[in-house]
């Protein structure tokens, strides 16, 4: 079964660009111009991943980022010509997984969303700490016995950190890992990434119990909880 990507942009060019290579790699490709549609054809099409541009008619990418994660942890990778770290980092804060740069190569494209839709993968383990459960082989997270809406670059995170846990992972670790060694130096993605884990996974999350940052090294997981 073909992987389905809805493309919500408003720039025909950019779309007639990438529509074509993305359906010779055997994707299946849905396009909306503005967020509205965009929302409407996520709930028709059921993507697989977001190709997103944030400056849009009717509703901003931003939002419909926001509105997406709301019901779903499909991947999103922004793609926008806005380049600035404060708009890269808001995006990533707010669901997204990747981000991209307009203009950019094809090829660096094709690349980020094999990446994104093949993460996640870990060894497979059962880690219980007090009312947090992550169980690596079958993908799932559960606090207080809710099941918890990871995206996929959150639950690639996670499991880095569960995986390493009896030491420090580095964020540059994790770039290197995660999202690949080109991104190196893109250590404002895992701070982004961090903060959403620990709103979801933790008690209080200015006080975090089971992702703990240390200091100018990395971050641990803390299992002993």
């Amino acid at each position: 079964m073909k992987q389905r990507i809805l493309i919500v942009d408003d720039d025909p060019g950019i779309v007639a660009a990438i529509t074509p290579s993305l359906k010779a790699q055997g994707y299946d490709i849905a396009v909306a111009h503005d967020g509205d549609r965009a929302l409407a054809l996520f709930t028709q099409f059921a993507p697989d991943l977001v190709l997103l541009d944030l400056v849009m008619p009717s509703v901003h990418g931003i939002a419909v980022c926001q509105q997406i994660r709301q019901q779903s942890s499909t991947p999103i990778i922004v793609v926008s010509v806005k380049g600035a770290e404060a708009d890269i980092v808001t995006a990533l804060d707010n669901g997204a997984d990747d981000y991209l740069v307009k203009p950019f190569r094809l090829r660096e494209l094709l690349a980020r969303i094999r990446a994104v839709l093949r993460r996640g993968r870990s060894e497979q383990t059962v880690i219980q700490c007090a009312d947090l459960v992550i169980d690596t082989s079958r993908r799932l997270v559960q606090r207080q016995g809710q099941i918890v809406s990871l995206t996929p670059i959150e639950y690639a995170v996670l499991a880095e950190l569960v995986t390493h846990r009896n030491g420090v992972v580095t964020a540059r670790q994790i770039v290197q890992r995660v999202w690949g060694p080109q991104y190196i130096d893109s250590t404002d993605y895992v701070k982004g990434v961090i903060r959403r884990l620990r709103v979801k996974l933790e008690p209080d999350p200015s006080h975090p119990r089971y992702i703990l940052t240390e200091p100018h090294v990395g971050y641990r997981f803390n299992h002993s909880e």
